[in-house]
């Protein structure tokens, strides 16, 4: 049974159109304790730094404590940050209001289990049934009760930092930081400050309204702009959520997410802490698959989506895992996807190493790639479109071996994604293009 709410990551959309409204905030809330916290329990509650996570918060709570369950609110912290705050407090689901990379004008609502994973598809289809349903309210002896923790903000700031290795500090390392205005604008700048670094800040002045607005890992350009003005050694730029990460190097050149794992997988390998296979998606670059060939480390591609890279980590053994957009799974250090930990792991190797950022990378040839976004007017499924199929099988004639088309669905907007790979930058976007068209013509 397919879900209707739940996508690639949690429910997510424009706020005050369905489904992201204050009734079905509150009514998702009780769906979803019924289903994980039946008899009563604890449930963490964080936001990022959103105009509307006040709104949504409030109805969480009130969902939650009406069906039985305790809250513990949180307030503005990444979203790993509350998958390692549900660990930390012993609670039984970890909730966090944020719509990640998209614009202050949408929102969303995730979860996590008690171990700090995000939720199986079983599991989340199984609250959507309660969702038919209105939300309960148990009688007043069993309603839960809420209680706002402020010393979160400073737990997980010592977390971030113990994954740093005890022996070495970011003593004379010069860092551009960009919190994308959002969850991790006061913790990213603090945790690296107390490590030593020599931090320039920029996307930390959030209103509410200019979350991942012309800064952050989504749009870089600025930390690529001030990291050689301000001669910094490195920068790194966080989303809204704080679950992805890309960097700058010296001069500026952005540090995609398939980099950081060329980066990561190659250091353990060196230090023998490599297990299983790098995990990345059907996204990631050729040139992450050769140069990790070359090295000798197993390579496999899950489905888009972090939940789906961790899924392939537990099934095969492995630590190592992301996408291209810079979510990162570092399972030695945490449970989910952590922007900032896998930043902080990229430092340490270019300490420990004594090497910039560009010299780590230079084994990774990177092949030209093309991404188009056909947005349609509803969800659309393109393999259903015989069309589409074809002018897919054409283009992979056209490529033959030296590249390679994938088109899928979104799992958050009615956006169908055209990627085009291949040695030849010009064919690649030619390619894209004329596949582009298709779907737009074939979704209408």
């Amino acid at each position: 049974m397919s879900k209707q709410f739940f996508g690639t990551d949690g429910v997510r959309g424009t706020v005050g159109a369905d489904p992201m409204t204050a009734d079905f905030a509150m009514r998702l809330a009780s769906a979803a304790a019924q289903v994980l916290v039946p008899e009563g329990g604890t449930v963490v509650i964080g936001k990022d730094t959103r105009l509307s996570g006040y709104m949504f918060e409030s109805a969480l709570e009130a969902g939650f404590v009406a069906a039985g369950a305790d809250v513990l609110l949180i307030g503005p912290l990444p979203t790993p940050g509350i998958a390692q705050l549900t660990q930390h407090f012993e609670a039984d689901l970890g909730v966090m209001i944020s719509a990640s990379h998209n614009a202050y004008d949408d929102n969303g609502i995730k979860f996590f289990d008690r171990s700090g994973s995000k939720l199986s598809d079983d599991v989340e289809r199984e609250i959507e049934t309660f969702l038919r349903q209105p939300a309960i309210t148990r009688e007043s002896s069993k309603l839960g009760k809420a209680k706002r923790i402020d010393t979160a903000r400073s737990h997980y700031q010592e977390f971030c930092a113990a994954t740093f290795p005890k022996d070495l500090s970011l003593e004379g390392v010069k860092v551009v930081f960009d919190g994308a205005n959002g969850a991790c604008y006061k913790v990213g700048p603090r945790t690296l400050a107390n490590l030593g670094a020599d931090v320039i800040p920029i996307g930390c002045s959030p209103n509410g309204r200019n979350i991942n607005d012309g800064c952050g890992s989504t749009s870089p350009e600025l930390l690529q702009l001030t990291v050689p003005a301000v001669k910094a050694d490195v920068g790194l730029a966080l989303d809204g959520d704080g679950d992805r990460v890309v960097m700058a190097d010296e001069e500026g050149r952005l540090i995609d997410g398939d980099q950081l794992l060329y980066i990561l997988a190659t250091a353990r390998q060196r230090d023998g802490r490599l297990k299983g296979p790098v995990v990345g998606t059907v996204m990631s670059n050729l040139g992450l698959e050769h140069a990790l060939g070359e090295a000798k480390i197993e390579f496999h591609r899950a489905s888009v989506g972090d939940r789906y890279v961790l899924e392939k980590l537990k099934e095969t053994g492995g630590i190592i895992g992301g996408e291209t957009s810079g979510h990162m799974i570092v399972l030695d250090q945490t449970t989910t996807g952590d922007g900032l930990v896998c930043a902080l792991q990229v430092l340490a190797v270019m300490k420990q190493t004594g090497k910039r950022l560009s010299e780590l990378v230079s084994g990774m040839p990177k092949y030209p790639q093309t991404m188009v976004n056909v947005r349609t007017e509803k969800r659309f499924d393109p393999d259903a479109s015989p069309a589409i199929q074809d002018a897919v099988v054409a283009a992979e004639e056209e490529l033959a071996d030296t590249g390679r088309v994938v088109l899928r669905a979104s799992g958050t907007e009615p956006v169908i994604r055209v990627m085009v790979e291949g040695e030849d930058e010009d064919q690649v976007i030619a390619l894209a293009k004329r596949l582009a068209e298709v779907v737009a013509a074939a979704a209408t």
